[in-house]
Order: C-alpha cells, then sequence, then structure tokens
C-alpha cells in the first residue's frame, strides 16, 4: 500500500470553503480513482491554518496515476483558498491495523 500526504496552510476566512470544498468535490473525484482506498483529512487542534490529507492507495503507480491526471486540477480549484501552494510527501506503507477511525462530530451551538 502507498500513501500521499497533502499539507495545505488555508486561508483563515476561507476555511469552511476548504472543507466543503474537500468533502463536495476533492473526495468524490478521489473515490473514482482507481486503486484509491481512503482518505483522511486532518485539521490542526490548535486552530492554526495547517491542514493535513492523508489519502492511501493501493499502490505507487496508481498513486501516480491520480498525480499526473487528476491532481493539477485539484490544486488549482483549492488554490483561491490556500495561503501557498500544497506541499505533497509520498510513503509506503509499513503497517497498518485494520480498523474504523471515525471523525469527530461538528456541534452547533
Amino acid at each position: 500500500m502507498f500513501t500521499r500526504i497533502v499539507e495545505c496552510h488555508v486561508k483563515p476566512e476561507r476555511k469552511d470553503d476548504f472543507e466543503n470544498k474537500l468533502r463536495n468535490e476533492v473526495l468524490p473525484i478521489l473515490q473514482k480513482q482507481p486503486g484509491f482506498v481512503d482518505l483522511i483529512a486532518l485539521e490542526s487542534e490548535d486552530g492554526s491554518d495547517r491542514q493535513l490529507s492523508i489519502s492511501f492507495w493501493n499502490n505507487k503507480q496508481d498513486a501516480e496515476r491520480y498525480q499526473r491526471d487528476q491532481y493539477s486540477r485539484i490544486v488549482d480549484s483549492i488554490k483561491p483558498l490556500l495561503k501557498r501552494d500544497p506541499q505533497v510527501q509520498t510513503y509506503n506503507v509499513a503497517h497498518s491495523t485494520p480498523h474504523r477511525i471515525t471523525a469527530k462530530s461538528k456541534v452547533a451551538a
């Protein structure tokens, strides 16, 4: 298994727009890609502008195909929401445990 970690620094006033775009536009594109397994989106607990997205792929070739065919289009769509270009790192998955991770619910006050 292979993973891509994308770090974004989101403009504070565009955080909600970024989260909506990730959920409603980026994730559906990812889900249609051959070899895509899962996406975990992380936001900083301290309220900073840093957001991480970790995508899991069956293999490096699937992730590279996505990078070549779709990634620049996605970056172009989120670029107005960011302070700077996203940074991408890639890794082979060395170990994993099968379990479900559930995002915390956002509760309206």
